[in-house]
């Protein structure tokens, strides 16, 4: 979807230029600053536009990326939870005594953490 300010922007763009040149072409000072004027205005306002345009179309995507991300965790959500599980199990009965410190080194953690806030 095009913005209006796009469509605006472009228009003034052109009638500045139109306006300027008439102006030099006639030796109208006046005409050709008020074009040159009309010109930048316009460019400016079809800047905006795009900017404008450009945010909506990021909105777009990221709401899609966030809509697909959650399509995918509602189909295999349970799927990687079991997984991650069966990972973990596996890791602990290799390493039993590693698993130990982690737990102790997150504990500890979590008690400094609640015990600053004191």
């Amino acid at each position: 979807m095009v913005d209006t300010d796009r469509v605006v922007g472009a228009a003034k763009d052109f009638g500045g230029r139109a306006q300027g040149a008439v102006g030099d072409a006639l030796g109208s000072d006046r005409d050709s600053l008020e074009g040159r004027y009309r010109e930048a205005e316009g460019r400016a306002q079809r800047i905006y536009g795009q900017a404008k345009d450009t945010v909506r179309d990021i909105a777009d995507d990221v709401g899609g990326y966030a809509e697909d991300a959650y399509d995918r965790v509602s189909r295999h959500g349970g799927t990687y939870l079991r997984d991650g599980r069966e990972r973990v199990q596996a890791q602990v009965g290799e390493n039993p005594f590693l698993a130990l410190l982690v737990a102790g080194a997150v504990g500890y953690g979590l008690a400094l953490l609640l015990h600053s806030r004191r």
